[in-house]
């Protein structure tokens, strides 16, 4: 594992994201790595209701993509300001499924991801796209914890 040679970390643009963001650019930094920034577009099915609603959802999902690939891109110039090898990567479908299946087409060395710190219900109710990758992830995964108040201003 060490050296580092690919630091991947997945962002929704979030605040407890860019912490973990600073972080991945840190170990970037230190190693020598690249560092893939991962951004996942969810995929959303057609509510029955919804089917005489003239918005197709293959656009929405197109208007979604070429908003976080933008994001992905201003994020990726500021980065590699700081003299750090930036790679974007925009997945979709389910989130954690998605930055595991990444980290391996990757070889990344490490996946550095923001818990939002949600507990209770909400917790609950939206579950943990970082609990699953920790689950799932084959690579070792190095979690950062935003608080739930952060969270609760971002939303």
């Amino acid at each position: 594992m060490l050296p580092l040679s690919t630091v991947l970390c997945p962002s929704d643009f979030s605040e407890p994201s860019r912490q973990a963001e600073k972080i991945a650019v840190e170990l970037a930094e230190h190693f020598g790595a690249q560092l893939c920034l991962v951004n996942i577009v969810p995929i959303r099915a057609l509510l029955p209701h919804e089917s005489g609603f003239p918005f197709a959802v293959s656009e929405h999902e197109k208007m979604l993509q070429a908003h976080a690939g933008e994001k992905l891109r201003q994020l990726a110039k500021q980065i590699t300001t700081e003299g750090v090898n930036v790679r974007t990567i925009l997945g979709h479908g389910d989130a954690a499924g998605e930055i595991v299946r990444i980290a391996l087409h990757e070889k990344a060395d490490i996946i550095v991801i923001a818990t939002h710190g949600m507990t209770g219900w909400r917790r609950v109710v939206f579950g943990s796209v970082a609990e699953k990758v920790v689950r799932l992830a084959t690579t070792p995964v190095l979690t950062t914890r935003g608080t739930e108040l952060e969270t609760l201003s971002n939303a």
